[in-house]
């Protein structure tokens, strides 16, 4: 399996449709059984490939906190066909019709539009990224809000803040990007702003190391601190320390770099 990041909302019960939250209290009294698996389309007629879909019932992560349970959806038919279209479109251009013939990503884009014609609130709880942890999504996170665990002998990394407190911190970190002449950086972050805006302000976001955590050593791992570094980069540019500014974020951009880098040895 290839080492992936998340970055997951986690939405209060109460904050869901009735209908929808029925369901999750279903879900949550009877556990995960019964939750979605994974299978192959069966490829269409003339070649091509099929597209990784769910059977089953949706599933979803669980939390409770301080006795409210929070619930992040799967939505794996959602995320496997904007994935699909996410990695043709970050592909180089020579590979992107290689890697994702122009007849799937028709059939994809098609699929997921009428997933979204049919609730036009539908919205993935889940960002996943291979081999890294984007830059970006440090913005949303403070090294307050960063634990590591143990679970059965392997240790991981997360980041939990609140929804409303991570908009906040992308809200402020936009102007001074766009003062510093990075546009383009502030763009990404708008789209995250965006993307939060949609849930219920009283959700939860995490930031998940996932199985990236296996890339580290255990000093590694402690000693990372990247949330930190980038908002120390963010505070610098504010003051216009701009030499200051640039050797912070170097140092996050060349730590995850060593880390992207075990995607060309596999």
């Amino acid at each position: 399996m290839v080492p992936c990041a998340f970055l997951r909302v986690f939405q209060p019960l109460e904050a869901f449709s009735r209908d929808e939250q029925a369901q999750w209290e279903r879900y949550i009294v009877q556990g995960s059984a019964g939750a979605g698996s994974l299978r192959f389309q069966d490829a269409p007629a003339g070649g091509g490939f099929g597209f990784l879909l769910p059977t089953g019932e949706e599933g979803a992560d669980v939390k409770l906190l301080q006795g409210t349970y929070y619930v992040c959806p799967w939505r794996m038919r959602m995320r496997v066909l904007a994935g699909l279209l996410a990695y043709r479109e970050a592909a180089p251009p020579e590979l992107r019709r290689v890697l994702v013939p122009d007849r799937e990503a028709r059939r994809a884009t098609r699929e997921l539009a009428r997933l979204r014609r049919r609730d036009p609130n539908a919205i993935s709880f889940v960002m996943q990224s291979l081999w890294h942890v984007p830059i970006r999504w440090f913005v949303l996170v403070e090294d307050d809000d960063r634990r590591i665990e143990e679970r059965l002998g392997r240790y991981r990394l997360r980041y939990l803040t609140s929804v409303r407190k991570a908009i906040r911190r992308a809200e402020r970190s936009i102007p001074a990007l766009r003062r510093a002449d990075l546009g383009p950086v502030a763009d990404l972050i708008v789209e995250l702003h965006e993307w939060l805006a949609r849930f219920h302000r009283r959700s939860l976001l995490e930031l998940d190391y996932g199985s990236l955590c296996d890339l580290f050593t255990w000093d590694e791992l402690d000693d990372d601190h990247s949330a930190r570094d980038v908002h120390a980069a963010l505070r610098a540019l504010s003051s216009e320390e701009f030499p200051r500014s640039a050797e912070l974020y170097q140092s996050v951009i060349g730590r995850w770099a060593e880390i992207r880098a075990h995607e060309s040895t596999n």
